[in-house]
């Protein structure tokens, strides 16, 4: 194991009921006023908004509304929403929703009481955050990003076409309610979608350095094959209790940094995709979903020995009469395989990106990440996004 310092500051309330049994006493230390926030109005539809509502009404809060959250949120969206919070002076926020709602949410907490331009400060480029955001709560709808453990927001600034993704301590959300039950409602597609991204965050941690054997590689191996099975009966009962539970915890430790700990970690392929998803708002989950196995067609001889543990590991193939290579590719084919399986996109055509996308534009202006097994180019960028087409 590499060197790493851990810490986590967020307390987990998991399990069903949770919300009605602890969010009142949760709010209730905070001041008068809560800004609650969410996104296109589904919680209304299924009742979590209710139930919401009655709790923090228990609590004696005054609420104020943030709504219309959408996916891939939005600078400008940051900022209608630090306006409403100072303007109402809001003592909490709650965001109740799945990735985007949480990562708006931090984004929000920051701006509500910073003097600068944030974008500028903190997601043109890493920052110091020297004072305190403004604190936040989060109610899980939907499992995929595990944004509810960590200070990551992954943002979009639509005039610069730049989507970007910081994680900061200090806005990691002080608590985080998970009640499996809630995810229920989430339509089939988004569900798999999801499902994916969290694959993929692992698969970006677990592909990396160091390759000898360690305790992060150890703990991911054991959540790709927990997502593959839980993923699969989701499909089949979307209200299995089991399958859905998991997932919602599966999502969390993928990104609630344990995995990361000691790891480089390669996220090419989140790069890749945020950038897709910048100039053409595509599913991130979907373009995921499509980038990824010709993304590790093009790197797994630079990984070889991780790939070929990645096969034997996580998808159960057998090593008798293959070459080391001809194991590594039959790990990757699964992956292609389970794709289909769930039903996701394998082409950028069918994530709605046609031939008026620039895609050479969209490859430079691809962050290029340090720490894959192989340092990717633009011009190779623009070849994997051409295979993908």
């Amino acid at each position: 194991m590499n060197n790493f310092i851990f810490e986590n500051a967020t307390k987990i309330y998991f399990g069903k009921g949770c919300v009605k049994e602890y969010l009142a006493s949760l709010a209730k230390p905070y001041g008068q006023t809560v800004m609650l926030a969410y996104g296109s109005g589904s919680i209304k539809r299924n009742g979590v908004y209710d139930e919401v509502m009655a709790c923090l009404q228990k609590a004696g809060k005054n609420v104020v509304e943030f709504s219309g959250i959408t996916a891939n949120p939005t600078y400008a969206k940051v900022l209608e929403g630090a306006r409403l919070a100072r303007e109402s002076k809001a003592d909490l926020i709650i965001g109740v929703g799945g990735g985007s709602v949480m990562d708006c949410c931090k984004a929000i907490s920051m701006a509500a009481v910073y003097d600068g331009d944030i974008w500028t400060d903190f997601w043109a480029r890493l920052g110091y955050v020297g004072f305190e955001p403004l604190p936040l709560g989060v109610i899980v709808t939907a499992a995929g990003t595990g944004s509810e453990m960590n200070g990551g927001a992954v943002i979009t600034n639509e005039e610069l076409k730049i989507k970007t993704g910081r994680d900061y301590p200090e806005c990691n959300p002080k608590f985080a309610l998970m009640d499996p039950v809630y995810t229920y409602s989430v339509p089939k597609q988004q569900m798999v979608s999801g499902g994916f991204d969290i694959l993929s965050h692992i698969m970006e941690t677990y592909f990396s350095d160091p390759n000898e054997d360690n305790v992060s590689d150890d703990i991911s191996e054991a959540l790709m094959r927990g997502v593959i099975r839980d993923l699969r009966a989701a499909v089949k009962n979307p209200e299995d209790y089991t399958a859905r539970s998991n997932l919602m915890w599966e999502s969390t430790m993928g990104e609630n940094r344990i995995i990361k700990l000691g790891k480089r970690m390669d996220f090419e392929c989140h790069q890749m995709e945020h950038q897709l998803g910048a100039y053409t708002n595509c599913n991130h989950g979907a373009g995921l979903a499509v980038i990824q196995p010709v993304y590790y067609r093009h790197i797994y001889r630079n990984g070889l020995s991780k790939f070929k543990k990645f096969a034997v590991n996580v998808w159960g193939i057998s090593p008798a009469e293959k070459t080391e290579e001809e194991l590594a590719c039959a790990g990757v084919e699964a992956l292609a395989d389970f794709i289909r399986e769930l039903g996701l996109p394998t082409t950028l055509r069918e994530i709605g990106i046609n031939e008026a996308t620039d895609l050479k534009a969209i490859a430079d202006s691809c962050n290029l990440a340090p720490g894959g097994y192989k340092k990717m180019t633009h011009k190779e960028i623009w070849q994997i996004f051409q295979e993908c087409y």
